[in-house]
């Protein structure tokens, strides 16, 4: 049997088990893959509000970047996962049945291109020759290669390399990277012994915004569309929660706790952390600016880099299929 035959086969038993309604409304369970953002979404997963109110079974778990958010999903294991706008963008381009469905943070200045004390680096352009670590496939390669085209910086020249966020850490306390492009809780770890070149907001303003987001395999929430809608709810909450207190968090504030226990991160540098984030409102949700089409048109303008990248073959003619409001219209009574 070939290895094709056998993942072809695995996939159809696998989209055999997952289909209908029986595995949908029948065991109340469902797979999140999550990433250690410090978002909202953190103190929803420590309460344990959803799984309270609607009954379900919440299987969480981490993943490093949202290519392997992605990825997982399309082997059928994970149904709802977080992910930024780039790795949606590639997935939703290779025809992946996923609905973007809530807009968990715009990045605005929470990933960054760092440069490591000592790399005889001071620009973006000394980044030629240079070895530049960031994780293949998320929203900070993404930018790391926008910013470097529009600095007039040839990608081939440098050694850009797929690490995860902890083998990031690892390799910049070893001094085996120049420069990396990446988030909290690793930003706030490396900051202090090196020097920001561009933020996710600098480029933002360039023309290439990016935003973290939350989907769902799209038959799945057609199918447990009251799950969906607590759901909702529940990430509203915490985004006011958030909003309210977050100015006065310390070390010991319950919210820190809980984001610092699921993202590994020093409760010291969560409150920083948090504040380079914005954190749109369900009416900011429904705008325009999101879900309402300035996220379908981020994707449409991602794609097209990505593909004179070489890394999607295709760009949809549109990218709103891959995006809904319907649950938040519903949360809202809409």
């Amino acid at each position: 049997m070939t290895t094709a035959f056998k993942l072809s086969k695995w996939l159809a038993i696998a989209s055999i088990a997952l289909s209908g309604s029986a595995f949908a409304q029948g065991s109340k369970e469902v797979t999140f893959a999550h990433q250690d953002m410090l978002v909202p979404l953190r103190l929803v997963m420590e309460s344990g509000e959803v799984e309270k109110a609607t009954g379900y079974k919440i299987n969480w778990r981490m993943f490093s970047g949202g290519g392997d958010v992605i990825r997982a999903m399309a082997s059928g294991d994970v149904q709802m996962g977080e992910t930024g706008s780039s790795p949606l963008t590639a997935a939703a381009s290779q025809g992946q049945d996923i609905k973007l469905f809530w807009i968990s943070a715009d990045i605005g200045n929470a990933e960054a291109l760092i440069a490591r004390n000592g790399s005889g680096v001071n620009s973006v352009k000394d980044l030629k020759g240079k070895r530049v670590a960031t994780p293949f496939v998320s929203t900070a390669h993404y930018q790391l290669m926008v910013d470097l085209k529009l600095e007039g910086v040839d990608a081939r020249s440098v050694n850009v390399m797929n690490m995860r966020p902890p083998e990031i850490a690892a390799a910049w306390e070893r001094g085996d990277i120049d420069a990396t492009f990446i988030w909290d809780p690793v930003l706030s770890k490396i900051k202090g012994s090196g020097k920001v070149l561009a933020t996710s907001g600098s480029i933002g303003k360039k023309g290439y915004p990016t935003f973290e987001g939350i989907v769902v395999n799209s038959k799945w929430a057609a199918d447990n569309e009251a799950f969906m809608v607590a759901f909702v709810k529940a990430l509203n909450r915490a985004n006011d929660e958030v909003r309210r207190t977050s100015g006065g968090w310390t070390p010991e504030s319950a919210q820190v706790k809980a984001m610092a226990k699921w993202t590994k991160a020093n409760p010291k540098e969560v409150k920083d952390a948090v504040s380079l984030y914005s954190f749109p409102t369900m009416d900011e949700q429904l705008s325009a600016t999101w879900l309402g089409g300035g996220a379908a048109k981020a994707m449409s303008d991602t794609a097209a880099f990505l593909k004179e990248q070489g890394r999607v073959q295709e760009v949809k003619s549109s990218y709103a299929p891959f995006v809904t409001d319907l649950y938040v219209k519903k949360a809202l009574g809409k």
